[in-house]
Order: C-alpha cells, then sequence, then structure tokens
C-alpha cells in the first residue's frame, strides 16, 4: 500500500500527478446535489435518516420537545442493538414500543427487533446509487453501492427531523486506487485493517471523503466491496464512496429496486488531495491486534514472531490498564498461538459471502470440544433465508458453529462476552477495550484479535490454534442465485412516511424520561475537573459504556450515571459534588470551600452572582469511534460545561459536544492539571457572543494558580448560537420555528 500525500488527477482511466477539479470527483458531485448552500461551507439535506434502538429513543425525545409534529424525510428505525440484552427488565421492548408507536405517529419506518441490523436494512431497502444517508451509528457506510452515508450524533438527525441542515466544510477527497485481485483466503476484512494500519495514526484520511475506483474494484463481489467499505469507519474518514458498475447493478435488481441504480465514475479531469493505492494481490490474512483496528498486523508475522509482537502488546496494556490485566504470551507456546472464541457477525462480517466461505472452509471438518467456539450472526432475516436454502448453515452447524439472532451485540459488547483473560477472534468493527463486554474496572479484561471470516474459520477448523486461511486447502463456495426474501419485511415493517397518523398516542415505558433542563451559557464559568486523563486517545466508549449500560439509553440521568465508569470511577461522584454545591451556591449558602476558593481568585459579588458552577474533562484526543451522543449529553446532564483537549479524535464526537452546548476547548501547550483543580473562566458568555478565536482562563490547584489560553478557534457563528442558548434543543425551543 503506498500514499500519495499530493494531489492527482484522473485522466484516462486513472491518476496522474498534478491538480484537478474536485467537483469532478464522485463524491463531490454527490454533495453538491444534496448542498442547498453551495461554496465552501455545505448544508446538506439527506434523503434518509436511520437509527437504531440505543439511539433513536434519545433523537426522537429531543424533536418532540423541540416541536416535531412529523418526519419530513423518511426515518428508519431498527432494533438490533438492545434487541437481546435482558438487563433492565421491560426495557428494551418498552422502548421497541414507543419506536413503533413514534413510527405511526410521524410517519416513520419501524423495523422489528430481530429482523435486520441497521446497516444490511439500509442497504437491502434505501441505498441508493447517487444518494446520501445520514445514520445516528459510526458505521453509516454505504459507499459501495454508490450512497455516501454519514455517521453523526443524534442532534444531526434532529437538524433534519426540524427541517434544518447538515453543515460542514468542504471535505478533501482521498483517491483509493484498487489494482489487482485477492488471492484465495484474503477477504474484506484484511483489506480492511491494512487500510486502517495504514492511514488512521498519521491522519492521512481524517474528516476526508474516501472515493474508491480502479480497475481493482471490477475484482471484488459487491459482499467484498461492502465489508471494506464499512470499515472506512475506523480510519476516521467523514464517508465514503465507490465507483459502480454491473454488479451494483444486478445488486439492486435482486433487491428489487433496479430503479436505484446509476452509474458513476470520476469524470475526466477529477482531482484528488492525496491518494492511497491498493494492490488487492498483494494483500495477505491480518489481525487487528487489542485495541484498535489500526493495531495491524499480518497473521504470517505473527504465527513466525508471536512472543515478540505478544509481549509489546501485553507492554502497551499494562500502561494503560495495569500489569496482569490481560495476558498475552501465556497464550504462545510451542509456536503457537491459542485462541478462545471465534465470531462472524453485524453489519461488516455477517454478509453471505463471508458465511459462505467459513462453511466452505469447515466442510468436512468441526470445531472441536475444547474451550474454543464459533458463533455466526446474519445480517438480515432475508440473508439468513439464503444461507438456509443454500445449505450454508446446515453446514456451519454440522460444523459445531452456532447461528446466532440477526443482532449487533458481539460489537457493542452486548453478545458472546468472552471470559475473563482471554483471546477472541472477530469479524466485526471493533476491538476497543471493553467492546466485547468486560468490564475493566472491575477486574475483568479480555482481548479481540480482528480477523476476517476465513481465518476464523480456519482456526476454528484447527480448533482454536490461530490459523490464516491461505494456509488451509478448501474449494471456495460456487457462486449460486441469490434471492432476497423481500416479503420478509413487507409482511413484519411498519411503513408509515407520508402517512403519519398525529392521533397516535405515544407509548412510554416507565423507563423512558425526558431530557432534563439544560441551563444557557452564563457570563461566567467555575468548573472543575472531574477526570483528567493522559491516554492518547480516549474512546467514546470509555466516556460512556457500551454493552449492558445502553439498556438506560432512554433515561438521560440513569445512563448517564455510567460515564466513564470503566475508565475513571471517580467521575460521576465528583460531579454529583458539584451539583450539590451549585445548588447550595443557588440557595445562598456557598460551603467553606467555595469561599475560600471565591477568596483566592478575588471575585467581587456580581461575578459570584453571575457564574454558574460545572465540571470540565481533560482528555487528550476523545471520541474515537461511536456516533452516540451519549458520550456527550450524559457529560452535559451531569453538569458538565466544557472538554478540553489537544485535538478531537473525530467530528461527530466534536459535534455532539457541541449539539449539547458544551464548549470545545482545545490547547497546543500540555496540561499539568490533575482532577479537582479548578478553572475560572470569567466573561465567557461575552467571548463566545463576540467570536474571540482564544480566551484566559485561570487554574487553581493546591499548588497556586497559573493563566492558561484556550482556543475556541474553529467555532462556527451556528455553533457559537447553540452554545450561548445551552444546547440544540434550546435552541430549537428559542427559534420557534420547528416544522
Amino acid at each position: 500500500m503506498k500514499l500519495w500525500n499530493q494531489p492527482v488527477r484522473w485522466e484516462g482511466g486513472k491518476p496522474t500527478p498534478g491538480a484537478g477539479d474536485r467537483e469532478k470527483t464522485i463524491a463531490y458531485r454527490i454533495l453538491r446535489s444534496h448542498d442547498i448552500g453551495g461554496g465552501e461551507r455545505m448544508k446538506l439535506r439527506f434523503d434518509n435518516l436511520i437509527s437504531h434502538d440505543i439511539t433513536y429513543v434519545g433523537i426522537l425525545q429531543t424533536a418532540i420537545a423541540s416541536g416535531l409534529k412529523e418526519f419530513p424525510v423518511p426515518y428508519t428505525l431498527t432494533n438490533c442493538h438492545n434487541s437481546l440484552c435482558a438487563v433492565g427488565g421491560t426495557i428494551n421492548e418498552d422502548d421497541h414500543l414507543f419506536g413503533l408507536s413514534a413510527a405511526q405517529k410521524f410517519g416513520g419506518t419501524y423495523v422489528p427487533a430481530n429482523l435486520a441490523v441497521i446497516h444490511q436494512y439500509a442497504r437491502e431497502m434505501l441505498a441508493a446509487s447517487g444518494g446520501m444517508i445520514l445514520g445516528s451509528d459510526s458505521h453509516t457506510r454505504y459507499g459501495a453501492l454508490g450512497t455516501m452515508g454519514v455517521g453523526e450524533g443524534g442532534p444531526e438527525l434532529v437538524r433534519q427531523l426540524l427541517s434544518d441542515r447538515y453543515e460542514i466544510d468542504a471535505p478533501k477527497v482521498v483517491l483509493v486506487y484498487l489494482t489487482g485481485r485477492p488471492r484465495q483466503g484474503v477477504g474484506p476484512h484484511d483489506a480492511a485493517i491494512a487500510l486502517c494500519g495504514a492511514v488512521y495514526e498519521n491522519g492521512f484520511v481524517k474528516n476526508r471523503v474516501l472515493e474508491f475506483a480502479g480497475p481493482g474494484v471490477a475484482a471484488l463481489p459487491m459482499d467484498y466491496r461492502i465489508g471494506i467499505d464499512v470499515m472506512t469507519t475506523e480510519t476516521a474518514c467523514l464517508s465514503s464512496v465507490w465507483q459502480t458498475d454491473g454488479r451494483v447493478e444486478e445488486y439492486f435488481a435482486e433487491h428489487g429496486r433496479p430503479d436505484a441504480y446509476r452509474e458513476l465514475k470520476p469524470m475526466e479531469g477529477a482531482g484528488y488531495d492525496a491518494m492511497i493505492e491498493l494492490d488487492l494481490g498483494k494483500l495477505e490474512p491480518m489481525a487487528a491486534l487489542p485495541f484498535h483496528p489500526s493495531n495491524a498486523v499480518t497473521i504470517r508475522e505473527l504465527c513466525e514472531n508471536g512472543g515478540d509482537i505478544l509481549r509489546e502488546t501485553e507492554k502497551s496494556i499494562a500502561e494503560r490498564f495495569g500489569a496482569g490485566k490481560l495476558h498475552l504470551t501465556d497464550k504462545w507456546k510451542n509456536g503457537k498461538l491459542t485462541i478462545g472464541q471465534g465470531v462472524i457477525a453485524g453489519c461488516a462480517g455477517g454478509m453471505y459471502d463471508n458465511i459462505a466461505e467459513a462453511a466452505a472452509i469447515l466442510d468436512g471438518h468441526d470445531v472441536g470440544n475444547g474451550a474454543f467456539s464459533l458463533s455466526v450472526y446474519p445480517p438480515s432475516v432475508p440473508v439468513q433465508l439464503e444461507l438456509l436454502e443454500n445449505g450454508v448453515q446446515t453446514s456451519l452447524l454440522r460444523a459445531g458453529a452456532l447461528f446466532k439472532s440477526c443482532f449487533c451485540g458481539p460489537c457493542f459488547g452486548a453478545g458472546d462476552v468472552p471470559a475473563n483473560d482471554t483471546l477472541s477472534i472477530r469479524h466485526t468493527t471493533r476491538n476497543f477495550p471493553n467492546r466485547e463486554g468486560s468490564r475493566p474496572a472491575d477486574g475483568q479484561l479480555a482481548g479481540v484479535l480482528l480477523m476476517d471470516a476465513r481465518s476464523i474459520a480456519a482456526t476454528a477448523r484447527n480448533h482454536g490454534v490461530l490459523t490464516a486461511a491461505t494456509e488451509v486447502d478448501y474449494t471456495p463456495p460456487k457462486p449460486c442465485a441469490r434471492r432476497f426474501a423481500d416479503e420478509v419485511y413487507q409482511k413484519r415493517c411498519y411503513f408509515g412516511f407520508g402517512k403519519p397518523k398525529p392521533e397516535t398516542e405515544l407509548v412510554y415505558g416507565p423507563n423512558i424520561a425526558p431530557w432534563p433542563a439544560i441551563p444557557e451559557l452564563p457570563e461566567h464559568l467555575l468548573l472543575r475537573f472531574a477526570a483528567v486523563l493522559h491516554d492518547p486517545v480516549t474512546t467514546t466508549d470509555e466516556l460512556i459504556p457500551s454493552g449492558e449500560t445502553s439498556s438506560y439509553r432512554s433515561n438521560p440521568m440513569k445512563l448517564a450515571s455510567f460515564a466513564l465508569s470503566r475508565r475513571e470511577p471517580d467521575y460521576v461522584p465528583r460531579t454529583a459534588a458539584l451539583r450539590e454545591m451549585e445548588e447550595a451556591r443557588r440557595n445562598g449558602k456557598p460551603d467553606a470551600e467555595l469561599s475560600e476558593l471565591y477568596a483566592r481568585l478575588g471575585l467581587d459579588e456580581n461575578e459570584q452572582n453571575g457564574l454558574r458552577i460545572g465540571s470540565i474533562l481533560y482528555a487528550e484526543r476523545p471520541g474515537d469511534g461511536s456516533a452516540r451522543e451519549q458520550a456527550a449529553s450524559c457529560q452535559r446532564v451531569l453538569g458538565g460545561c466544557a472538554n478540553l483537549c489537544f485535538g478531537y479524535a473525530t467530528r461527530r464526537y466534536r459535534a455532539n459536544c457541541v449539539n449539547w452546548g458544551i464548549l470545545p476547548f482545545t490547547m497546543d501547550e500540555p496540561f499539568t492539571g490533575e482532577a479537582d483543580d479548578w478553572l475560572w473562566l470569567p466573561n465567557i458568555r461575552a467571548a463566545v457572543e463576540n467570536g474571540e478565536a482564544a480566551v484566559e482562563a485561570t487554574l487553581v490547584s493546591k499548588n497556586g494558580t497559573r493563566r492558561l489560553r484556550l482556543s475556541l478557534a474553529d467555532v462556527t457563528e451556528e455553533e457559537r448560537a447553540i452554545l450561548l442558548d445551552g444546547c440544540l434543543m434550546n435552541r430549537y425551543k428559542k427559534r420557534g420555528n420547528a416544522k
């Protein structure tokens, strides 16, 4: 793989060095067709919105509080994240009934639990060449079908539901030029992991659009393209899109939507800001080591030098969680790495071709009767029917694999949780800490190696000894006629767009609670650091854990009680103490610590009366991972008023913070403060109103006080308005123009 950090131009069906016209790329032709603003600041309207059952209740509650009357754009509510979790009693099904009643009342589409995972439904039923879909899940990627998918936090969907727009600076475009043909045993996850390893850490594609083109595209079946495309999220890019061809046309025809196809390819003279050159024929089976998809290594290297590689990985884990929390070298014996579990699942792994290839590798073999197990989660009931009708599922069941529901659980820690101190190999999207369901704060820690379904099957065939699929003999499955069982959706889904029933009563379960009141930005802020994290990256799963805690997603305060619980358990108690301090202050009874702080800062009566006490979070680079808005909203409802960092890992997390009224401060110098230090921000409201790019603050610690200069340089005019009003929901209420 080669990275070209220079402009390239599309000429004669291939890239050449030199500048071209960005407007002639596939990406910009799609973006401009959805841009109601034009120019360097895009204002986009999407063709479809889609959410799952971790996010849609909060989105709907926010939109309803902002004046929602009916869905102005098709909105699909799927139920694939909290459909099997037992935690919380009736909570999950209560939320599902709420979702159905909302689809009926406002005119939406409702996909019942276990019928399809969110992204497979979008591919089968919503994607269209040249279209755009906004989803409240970070893996909203349908580029292989010619659809630009964007995954964002819930407030961005609320904007669309209120006929507002999605605003971004015109993004740069990176050409991914594919050549060659993958060899047998090399699958889409191998390509995806190699891509993440090449571009994530160096930020080569961060917030950019990836455009896949070149002769190598034609060599890839649709499921293969889809499998690479969905993982572009892990590169930190904004979106992705592929050139389309006859295979895409066949895909839409098979799914009963031939009109959704359009030929898309770069125009002559199209210009790209950079290029990634990927020869598919040179790819090898890959593994992503704990705890990130970009920790890429070939399985060949891992098998040859496992002791050294695992020892170094173990050291990095010890630096983060403490020595002895996760042992890796003890699983390396006699030159072999022993695995405890295999999982093929979800929007990345659970594709028909991946599962059929796994069945071919295991044909005539078994997974053994030891500790190793293999679970398979199909992406939708229509795909599962094909697997049944073509004998694929039967073959895998005979080999000892287990089939589960159409469920996203293994991708976010709610399905097939491995044993403590074991290694799981997974064709899923992420291998972050606790993403597999363990609880590091409770002394539980497991590791995940991301791998392709082919090598997972080869390892299963070897009863848990790590094996690359290129090292086993097997006959690949023959191409077979594909039949999309559309009748499954027609019989079970509710299709209500354009047919709202305003008389419908929303069904509220006892856990569904409204958002608490969010205050406007005060004249001054007095903030205490509730957590100071010096990890290179802080993921959204650390900010608000996924897994069973997500069952409380519909109760803002209950969910917030889990904020940072698996990374900084003192965060929630500290914020609770600050809320008590603020309440006492507002009642005219400041405690002794606050009175002493007033004196140290020399605050006069007007400053004391005009301030608000809240919390602030410091992290080096927060926000990698999920699009769930709860990573920000949980901070906010606990009294969080600001974040401070060197830079935000993703646009979507920063946007979530702003949309919930959290000041997105950055700084260039190393931060040496500690938890429980105070930060005084005088005249902060005036600074935001005046569009100041930087503000002066005073850090107060037990060792004295010092000045800090904090940046707000990237805050737009619209974002400043949201911050002043306290959050996006307040903004809409104030404007009073929700439609």
